[in-house]
């Protein structure tokens, strides 16, 4: 499995579709779709459960003060039919990637094994990754809590 990519190192490329933020349900998005602009691409477990939810709740509500400095994308891997309902439930104003192969989230270094009452299983560590405009990453927070998520992102960019 890859390592996860440091900041000053280029972002790892992908391709995946994605539901949300204007495009059309499926439509593939690319890491150079927002070249010229920078990134916030965070990875979380499952949409819909709490911890998930208290995230992208907190990215729509920043959105006015996150939107003018950085494009937002979130990766897991729920399917586009999940994802679309997840959307809808919390009117979230960015788009999402359907990783369901999980090529992007080992590409990043957070697709891992996790360990969960006493049962080990592979999973989506919940991480985020500021790519600059120029696709190298500039800050990595892994582990990130939901609840400190967007103001960690603001703060780095």
């Amino acid at each position: 499995m890859p390592s996860r990519p440091e900041p000053g190192k280029k972002a790892p490329a992908f391709s995946a579709p994605a539901a949300g933020g204007g495009l059309k349900g499926g439509a593939k998005v690319t890491l150079k779709d927002f070249q010229g602009r920078p990134l916030v691409l965070y990875f979380y477990p499952k949409d819909d459960t709490p911890g998930c939810t208290r995230q992208a709740c907190a990215l729509r509500d920043g959105w006015a003060r996150i939107s003018e400095k950085a494009q937002v994308l979130g990766v897991s891997g729920d399917s586009i039919a999940s994802h679309e309902k997840f959307i809808k439930k919390h009117s979230l104003p960015f788009p999402i990637l359907s990783d369901e192969d999980h090529a992007i989230a080992s590409a990043y270094g957070v697709w891992v094994e996790k360990s969960m009452y006493g049962k080990k299983h592979m999973g989506i560590e919940r991480s985020t990754f500021v790519i600059g405009s120029d696709g190298v990453i500039s800050a990595v927070f892994p582990k990130v809590k939901p609840d400190e998520h967007l103001e960690r992102v603001l703060a780095a960019l």
